[in-house]
């Protein structure tokens, strides 16, 4: 009576037959890599490249550009202080509009409601103004008051007082101006930011018994700016174009001085370049810096850094020079 095998037979016979066939190789076959095509990325570096070129040869090639005038200009001393204006104003601006906007942010969070209205109110009424009707009423403010006391409300106790015309100058006017249109806007985005913080982030500073205002500009703030800073930076560089209004008060920033200049010599195309050139080297300064700076911020959302542009360029040439 023939024996039924049992799996444990069964595997072993298996192998002993693998064993005793002669070894086979398995041919190689020469795989071919066909790199991927991208007709349409041609079309577009080609269509890229006339509009360069002809941009290029446009600049170049018609004499009423006047790049001799633009060169005569640029670096001369009136425009240059200008420039200065222009820096000195955008500097002081994102600074107190900083300050103010944080202010005005922390308030509409505030849990009191007479404080969070009166932060709301504010931003609403300067949101709805022009920048040049803010500045005009400003500038005619001593109208309205021709003193500017401090002292205790309703009553005679006068701790200071001031001329309106003496403090508001000018120059004066037309920061205290910028400042607060800025301010309105500066605090909506430093309060999204802090909206935008995780919850638990609130909670866990709070059970650690820290205060207020530990918990606010050491574990929240700090967390924020990711996503404050885009939007922040995007404020400045519209700040830095939005000088250009205080010509309406006659401040010689840069172009308001283009325009003297202009008016006087006729050459209106080459010294409004001046202008154009002089912006674009600012923003993009404020771009890099930007750039960098959220870099800095985002060490805590990625293990590894991307390279910089600077560094992407140096790794290009290094695989050039040994490849």
């Amino acid at each position: 009576m023939p024996t039924i095998a049992k799996p444990f037979d069964l595997q072993e016979q298996d192998r002993v037959a693998r064993a005793s066939a002669p070894h086979r190789t398995t041919p190689s076959i020469a795989l071919q890599i066909v790199p991927a095509r991208h007709p349409w990325r041609w079309v577009g570096s080609l269509f890229a490249a006339v509009v360069l070129l002809g941009i290029g040869h446009s600049l170049v090639s018609n004499p009423r550009w006047e790049w001799a005038v633009f060169a005569e200009w640029f670096f001369a001393p009136s425009v240059l202080r200008g420039l200065g204006q222009t820096l000195l104003l955008t500097l002081l601006s994102t600074l107190f509009s900083i300050v103010l906007g944080t202010g005005l942010a922390l308030a509409r969070l505030s849990k009191s409601p007479l404080l969070a209205t009166l932060a709301w109110g504010y931003i609403w009424f300067f949101r709805s103004m022009p920048a040049l009707l803010v500045l005009i009423i400003l500038y005619n403010f001593a109208y309205l008051y021709e003193r500017i006391v401090l002292g205790v409300p309703l009553t005679d106790l006068v701790l200071a007082e001031w001329s309106t015309v003496d403090v508001l100058s000018q120059f004066t006017v037309a920061v205290l101006g910028l400042s607060m249109m800025q301010a309105a806007y500066t605090a909506e985005i430093i309060r999204g930011g802090i909206l935008g913080v995780d919850q638990g982030q609130h909670e866990a500073a709070a059970a650690l018994g820290l205060p207020a205002h530990r918990r606010i500009f050491r574990i929240i703030l700090p967390q924020a700016l990711r996503s404050i800073l885009p939007s922040g930076f995007n404020e400045i560089i519209g700040l830095v174009k939005g000088t250009s209004i205080v010509y309406v008060l006659a401040l010689p920033e840069l172009f308001y001085t283009v325009q003297v200049i202009y008016n006087r010599t006729q050459a209106v195309i080459p010294l409004l370049m001046v202008a154009t050139v002089w912006y674009l080297i600012i923003t993009t300064l404020l771009t890099i810096a930007q750039y960098y700076i959220e870099r800095y911020f985002a060490r805590g959302t990625s293990r590894v850094l991307p390279p910089t542009p600077l560094q992407r360029l140096i790794n290009w040439v290094e695989v050039r020079r040994h490849g």
